[in-house]
């Protein structure tokens, strides 16, 4: 069944004289408050959505985070965390990226949950998805409050409300800013990542300063495996790889981002397929590669990797720079990490205030909040959005910034997982619909690999790594109120508005030979589906 079978009529919001038409390439059928689509315009360029695939949502989990995954797990035990996550990230990214091409909506992820699923369940995966990126925008300001502290005993007040003026600023100009500031920000990584695996490289072969060559001694003493918490043997070591997997999950958690910018793609038919083979690479050179490296250029009894600094101190890479007597490169890797806190937490806030406009497309909040200005911009979901971020100020209490950091880093990782397993679920919930109602996958725009075992393999992992984020406290001697309540508020969080929503408005489990198949799909006429469309009276694509 071709797509072309089946069109829609235009919204309220689109007036009658309005003529769409179509760029040299393409004819227009996409429109307004339809299948999801807001008012949001399209000005996302391929390259754009290709850098932040690749970059966004790098921050201090790769640079810093890695250290206490590393002391508590060693060699091996990271290394397998980070492969598993790593799988199971993949997983959610071919499922995801395959309904994002097929339906380029305004913040994607909670309408899919609404369309394919329940709506209580698009509602609750707003609410939780939405606080965990929000709650980010307050996890990266205070980790860049950290991240300033190598320097200077400045007070992160100030760190902290320079970094939050200037994500609001970003996120107040036009899509196209925000791509471009994601693209610089994204060489910086990469550059800066290049930079650290040719130093390791150099580090390990003997190359440094003290010419000390380390090879892979550290996986033969102390060992591949670390024993966590003292409990000994195979138990000890199976825990301390347990302990990797929060660790892990956060470095990983928000590069499915990425799809969220179908709705302001030019392209979203070519960008998001490209984005999401690129997540392969990035997995394998960032994360893999990585954990690997500093395997084989830190101890993992080093006593700075769990010292709590937050900053380079506490970075396995910088620690090993420091110990090869290599100068000037720690204060370098310092900026490169602070750059990527500020990075993060402006696509944070990005995030959050699409997953806004989607819920006012889906009439779970006001429209007024997905009004956007001349340039496309939802001015109110961003400000919103925004507003979490002084959360950061926690920094300033009497545990400081770490602390505060560590708090909100748990609540927004426990989110970041089950919003993986519920869109994991949307697309088996997709699939199933699709076999239903006879409609061939071979008539979309992009088919993803292994449908739907991906889907599962990215559901069920996801959810078991969701059960054990917080089994440390459970442990003998190891239990702490606060910590459990950091670890698994998250599920509350996400089932008590479930539960809410279908009490108000009691609505029912979507059946698969019912579930819209249709609306919301960009098409190019002829093929039954391609890139955007544009409105007369507007220079740019709308969403």
């Amino acid at each position: 069944m071709a797509f072309t079978k089946q069109r829609h009529a235009k919204s309220d919001d689109v007036q009658d004289d309005h003529e769409w038409h179509s760029s040299p390439e393409y004819s227009a059928e996409a429109l307004l408050s339809s299948g999801g689509h807001g008012h949001t315009q399209r000005r996302l360029k391929n390259y754009q959505l290709t850098w932040i695939g690749f970059c966004s949502g790098i921050g201090t989990g790769l640079f810093v985070g890695t250290g206490s995954a590393y002391a508590n797990a060693g060699p091996a035990g990271m290394l397998l965390a980070y492969i598993v996550v790593g799988i199971v990230l993949w997983c959610v990214m071919q499922s995801i990226a395959e309904l994002a091409t097929l339906y380029p909506t305004a913040g994607t992820f909670p309408h899919w949950a609404t369309r394919f699923i329940d709506p209580a369940v698009g509602f609750s995966l707003a609410i939780s998805y939405g606080y965990c990126y929000t709650i980010a925008i307050a996890s990266e300001c205070s980790a860049a409050a950290v991240i300033v502290s190598y320097w200077t005993d400045l007070t992160p007040a100030v760190t902290i409300t320079v970094g939050l003026a200037a994500i609001l600023a970003i996120n107040l100009m036009s899509v196209s800013f925000y791509g471009h500031s994601e693209v610089a920000a994204g060489m910086v990584k990469v550059a800066c990542f290049l930079g650290l695996v040719i130093v390791s490289i150099v580090i390990t072969s003997g190359g440094g300063p003290d010419h000390k060559r380390t090879g892979f001694q550290y996986w033969r003493n102390p060992g591949a495996w670390t024993e966590y918490n003292g409990v000994p043997g195979s138990t000890g070591a199976f825990l301390g790889f347990l302990s990797a997997f929060v660790n892990a999950s956060f470095s990983f958690i928000g590069i499915e981002t990425v799809v969220i910018g179908a709705a302001e793609s030019i392209d979203p038919h070519r960008a998001i397929p490209t984005a999401a083979k690129n997540v392969t690479y990035r997995i394998g050179f960032f994360y893999i590669l990585g954990a690997l490296l500093i395997s084989l250029i830190v101890d993992p009894r080093n006593s700075d990797l769990v010292s709590g600094a937050g900053n380079a101190n506490s970075s396995p890479w910088v620690i090993a720079i420091a110990n090869a007597g290599i100068s000037g490169l720690p204060s370098l890797v310092n900026a490169c990490i602070l750059i990527s806190a500020w990075s993060a937490g402006n696509s944070y806030c990005w995030v959050g205030s699409r997953i806004i406009v989607a819920m006012t497309t889906d009439g779970q909040l006001p429209k007024v909040l997905g009004k956007t200005n001349k340039k496309g911009v939802p001015y109110y979901a961003v400000i919103i959005s925004w507003l979490f971020g002084p959360l950061a100020y926690l920094s300033l209490g009497s545990g400081g910034a770490s602390q505060a950091f560590t708090w909100l880093l748990n609540l927004s990782t426990v989110a970041g997982l089950i919003a993986w397993a519920t869109l994991c679920a949307c697309y088996i919930r997709f699939h199933r619909a699709m076999k239903v109602q006879n409609v061939s996958r071979n008539d979309i725009p992009w088919k993803s690999a292994f449908q739907p075992y991906t889907a599962w393999v990215g559901f069920i992992g996801a959810t078991i790594i969701t059960l054990v984020a917080g089994f440390k406290v459970f442990l003998a001697g190891n239990w702490s109120t606060s910590d459990f309540i950091a670890s698994y508020i998250g599920i509350v969080i996400f089932v008590v508005p479930i539960i809410a929503w279908k009490i108000v408005h009691k609505t029912k489990f979507a059946r698969a030979h019912t579930i819209d198949l249709w609306s919301g799909r960009l098409e190019t006429e002829g093929t039954g589906f391609g890139p955007p469309y544009q409105r007369q009276q507007s220079p740019e694509f709308l969403g």
